[in-house]
């Protein structure tokens, strides 16, 4: 298993990202290849103990900025981390890229350079989302801003693969984010699309609200990328916004102080379950190789998960699973 890690990927690069990546090496047992600017990253890995790890250094000598304009950087930017690890996956001399740089070069990179799985007609940026009855995995979540139809059916096969290989969900119910439970109701994008998913074999159990999502209703959960990504931020952001609002009246009361001591493992495990740090990645799914996008923000656990979804990506044959289900779907080809 040879995964490779951007190491100048993301808001706090290459220092975090080394060290996520030495933690990765060091907790999953794989070889983590490095790539970026040979000097700059064989010196943060200097920082740490790396004694009996996998953690080759690809020199790269340009970066994709947070800034580029995507397309224009993947094209031009031929030695750049991104685009030198997309091509050791492409070569076969990695199973896996993972980056917490610019998703939109990632995915241009992506395209460029990995190509598209046969039929798929573009690519989903999708993740894992935490629900009161476990998970659920929700895509697109920021590719597609303007989707047809043909794309969230294939969203809807390619999300259902995923769940069921990675996530270990047997027979993923499928649901469509609208404005209403009711078939007819939502926009014209979501009534076209109803009836590709209710024939395409999914188990599609039609539309779904907002709410429904954190309450476990579906499985997976297709839309396309501009309201996936409304739903992720907005999610994060409330996350957030209750943490602090429930530490800060905590504080407030002396006696409530006691009762978060006595409770301080249950509190400890809630935001565990609304911490991004534990899901991390957001694979690129419907490119001809397994891509995870992180954070820009992430810190060094981030990194590491990330890498960890990369690594149960290939070890579930999510790629082979995705090509199955798209060849089977007769309104995919």
């Amino acid at each position: 298993m040879r995964i490779v890690l951007d190491a100048m990927g993301g808001d706090h690069a290459p220092e975090v990202v080394v060290e996520g990546g030495v933690m990765a090496a060091r907790e999953y047992g794989i070889e983590v290849v490095l790539v970026g600017p040979q000097e700059v990253v064989e010196a943060e890995l200097a920082k740490h103990d790396t004694a009996g790890l996998s953690l080759p250094v690809v020199h790269a000598s340009q970066v994709i900025e947070m800034t580029d304009e995507p397309s224009m950087a993947a094209r031009q930017k031929k030695d750049s981390s991104m685009v030198v690890g997309m091509n050791l996956v492409k070569n076969g001399e990695a199973d896996a890229f993972t980056t917490a740089g610019n998703s939109g070069g990632a995915l241009a990179a992506a395209l460029f350079h990995l190509g598209r799985i046969k039929g798929i007609k573009r690519p989903a940026l999708s993740t894992v989302f935490p629900t009161r009855k476990g998970l659920c995995f929700i895509s697109d979540v920021g590719a597609n801003t303007d989707c047809k139809p043909i794309y969230l059916l294939q969203f809807g096969i390619m999300g259902s693969a995923y769940a069921e290989r990675v996530l270990g969900i047997s027979n993923p119910r499928v649901g469509i984010v609208s404005t209403g439970e009711e078939e007819g109701k939502g926009s014209v994008l979501v009534k076209e699309t109803v009836p590709l998913l209710r024939d395409s074999g999914l188990n599609f159990i039609g539309n779904v609200e907002g709410k429904d999502i954190p309450a476990g209703l579906a499985d997976v959960v297709v839309t396309d990328g501009f309201n996936g990504n409304v739903v992720i931020k907005l999610s994060e952001g409330v996350a957030s916004l209750l943490m602090g609002v429930m530490e800060e009246e905590i504080k407030k009361r002396p006696t409530a102080m006691l009762g978060a001591l006595l409770a301080k493992g249950a509190l400890r495990e809630v935001k565990r379950r609304l911490d991004y740090t534990e899901y991390a990645g957001a694979p690129l799914l419907g490119v001809d190789g397994v891509v995870i996008i992180g954070h820009g923000r992430s810190n060094a656990k981030a990194i590491k998960n990330m890498v960890r979804v990369g690594k149960e990506a290939v070890e579930k044959g999510v790629l082979t699973a995705i090509k199955e289900g798209i060849a089977e779907n007769v309104y995919s080809v």
